[in-house]
């Protein structure tokens, strides 16, 4: 049998009616049951406070200063609302109790206290709150049914939804407070309306500036990372193509003499010893070469540099270049530095150096700390300086203090050839590099 036309077009939109219906059950059925809210922000440092020693004894460290005024004006909203509202049930003459004017007070504050860390239960506690203590307060105020307290309370827990929840939980949330007001009191409906939309499009826009500008971060970190990667990457290659050329030349030499030698000392035992010991001689140069290969690698055109390279030597005369660019520096000096190996002496020197232009870079006019000692067999090199004296007046790099910039993965890079480890970051107000460097013979 042929069903007809009319059953056709009902059994037709009979589904898509039920698809409306839920999808527009679902933002009220979140606002007031199953919704959650994003996770909380971190604080700001300028936001929170260290806990005084004298409360040492407390459960957590620091201070919440958003949190602190929220429960403050709890209990400025229950005081003031309590007090206002005995005033009004005494001159009006009702005979509503003291316990029914305390729940009148805390039905129009308590949500407050839970909007930071709970900003959906405490906009639910709200919405069947605050209504309730408006029935109880209605006896003797007639014309304004909602108190300051409840209006002032009601905006919050709204804002705090709109800035931590979902669109869609946004609009269930708007969508319950019209209707609540319609019912409660239809002559200032205009009103509550005006005032929760502006609320609602106001704590949406930050959450979308906040949102933002957390991709944004993320983005930026995923620069820095690749920023890093690609530096490490080049640096890697211009050693390559360096050592490239040391290597080959070492090597060759090392292999015309271990072919030449046999023949030259015709059995000849001491003459053999001799040559041996030559193309160990030469296999220690080259491996000197290929680590001091770094120090020509830093410099600003690439050009191979065939002066000697400086050392713990020209320390004070980097001191001084750093003093004349208005650094106060302080340089301490522990154990015996004379005799170093080269590629030690250098790599110290090299350190002490990019940490120096660090700080002439990013923190001018700074108090600086420069100790080099040698303990055993380590040498160790630290530099710390302090929060400059007025401002950078060059741009900030991606080579500055906390940055991974070409600088510090230099540092780290030759660090990493001696075998030896290097910490970085920032200390207090300022920045440390610490290194330590193994002393080999054949370093």
């Amino acid at each position: 049998m042929t069903p007809s036309p009319a059953r056709r077009f009902l059994t037709r939109r009979a589904p898509r009616a039920w698809e409306t219906a839920v999808r527009l059950a679902r933002p009220l059925t979140e606002a007031l049951v199953t919704g959650t809210p994003d996770p909380a922000r971190p604080r700001s440092r300028r936001l929170t406070r260290r806990v005084p020693r004298a409360l040492g004894l407390l459960p957590f460290q620091r201070i919440d200063l958003v949190l602190l005024a929220d429960l403050a004006l709890t209990a400025v909203l229950f005081g003031g609302g309590l007090s206002y509202l005995q005033t009004e049930a005494a001159a009006a003459r009702s005979p509503l109790d003291q316990e029914g004017l305390m729940f009148a007070a805390l039905a129009f504050s308590l949500p407050l206290a839970l909007r930071g860390r709970w900003p959906l239960a405490a906009w639910r506690s709200a919405f069947l709150l605050v209504p309730l203590g408006t029935v109880v307060s209605r006896q003797f105020l007639h014309e304004v049914p909602y108190t300051a307290a409840a209006s002032v309370t009601y905006t919050l827990v709204v804002y705090a939804v709109a800035v931590r929840c979902e669109r869609h939980i946004t609009v269930g949330v708007w969508i319950f407070s019209v209707l609540g007001a319609w019912i409660l009191h239809p002559n200032s409906m205009a009103l509550v309306t005006g005032v929760v939309t502006a609320t609602v499009l106001f704590g949406h826009n930050v959450r979308a500036r906040r949102l933002a500008a957390g991709l944004l971060a993320q983005e930026e970190r995923r620069s820095e990372r690749a920023l890093a990667a690609q530096a490490a990457l080049e640096e890697r290659a211009r050693i390559a193509r360096e050592l490239h050329d040391v290597v080959a030349h070492h090597m060759s030499v090392i292999a015309i003499q271990a072919e030449a030698v046999p023949m030259q000392a015709a059995g000849d035992a001491r003459r053999l010893e001799e040559g041996l010991r030559e193309i160990r001689t030469l296999s220690l140069a080259a491996m000197t070469e290929m680590r001091r290969v770094l120090g020509v690698l830093r410099e600003g055109d690439g050009d191979t540099d065939t002066a000697p390279q400086p050392g713990l030597g020209r320390l004070e005369e980097l001191v001084d270049t750093a003093r004349s660019a208005g650094l106060d520096v302080t340089l301490k000096l522990l154990g015996d530095l004379a005799g170093l190996p080269t590629a030690v002496s250098l790599s110290a020197y090299r350190i002490a150096q990019e940490s120096l232009s660090n700080a002439m870079r990013h923190a001018p006019g700074s108090s600086v700390s420069l100790k080099i000692a040698r303990y055993g067999a380590e040498l160790h090199v630290q530099v710390t300086n302090g929060a400059g004296a007025r401002s950078a007046t060059s741009p900030r790099s991606p080579e500055g203090p906390g940055h991974m910039g070409h600088g510090l993965i230099g540092m780290r890079e030759r660090v990493s050839m001696l075998g030896g480890r290097l910490w970085v970051g920032p200390t207090g107000t300022g920045f440390a590099v610490t290194a330590i460097l193994p002393i080999t013979e054949d370093a």
